[in-house]
C-alpha cells in the first residue's frame, strides 16, 4: 500500500469548520486506510493500493461535496512527489531570494496548457513571478513590493480547481509523509 497526501481546497478545517474527526470518518467511508487528518490544515494522509489517482481525486471531491456542501477539490501527491516539488524550486537563488520573499505552490489536477502559461507570463511583475512545472505552478512573491495578485485573483485566472500551499508547508508535508 502506498501512502498519499490529499491536499483539499475549499474546506474549512478546525474550530470554525469541519472537525478532523468528521473529516476522517467521511474519508474512512471511501475505503482509504490509515486516514490521518494533518492538524490545522486542509491536508489528509492515507494509504491505498497503488492505482490511477485522477478517479480517486474526483471521488474524494464528490464525496466531501455531497456530505459537507462545500465546493471541494482534492489533489493527491505522494510524499516523494512533494519532496521533489520542494527540491525543484525553479527560481534562481540570486533572483528569487534577494530580499523578503515567499514561494507558494499552486497544485493542479493536470498539466497546465499553453494558454494558461501565457496568461501567467502576463501576470509577471517585479513583485510576482510564476513558473509552471508539471502539475504545479510556483509563485514567487517579493514581499517588499506591492502586488495585485492574491490567492482569489490567481484562482480566477486559472479557471480550474486548484489549491495553494506555501513552500514551507509543502516541505513539512513531505517530511511528515
Amino acid at each position: 500500500m502506498q501512502r498519499y497526501i490529499a491536499l483539499l481546497s475549499g474546506i474549512p478545517v478546525g474550530s470554525k469548520g469541519v472537525s478532523a474527526d468528521k473529516l476522517r470518518l467521511l474519508l474512512d467511508r471511501l475505503n482509504l486506510f490509515d486516514v490521518e487528518v494533518l492538524p490545522g490544515t486542509g491536508n489528509v494522509a492515507f494509504r491505498i493500493a497503488v492505482g490511477k489517482l485522477a478517479p480517486l481525486e474526483a471521488q474524494i471531491s464528490r464525496h466531501l461535496m455531497r456530505a459537507l456542501r462545500y465546493d471541494i477539490a482534492a489533489f493527491i501527491r505522494t510524499p516523494a512527489e512533494l519532496s521533489a516539488i520542494v527540491e525543484r524550486d525553479p527560481f534562481p537563488p540570486n533572483d528569487a531570494y534577494s530580499g523578503e520573499v515567499a514561494v507558494f505552490i499552486v497544485f493542479l489536477a493536470d498539466h497546465a496548457d499553453e494558454r494558461l502559461k501565457r496568461q501567467l507570463r502576463g501576470f509577471r511583475t517585479e513583485a510576482d513571478d510564476f513558473r509552471v512545472v508539471g502539475r504545479e505552478i510556483y509563485w514567487l512573491r517579493r514581499l517588499a513590493m506591492p502586488s495585485k495578485v492574491t490567492g482569489p485573483v490567481l484562482q480566477r485566472l486559472l479557471g480550474r480547481p486548484a489549491t495553494l500551499r506555501s513552500l514551507e508547508s509543502v516541505q513539512k508535508l513531505a517530511e511528515e509523509g
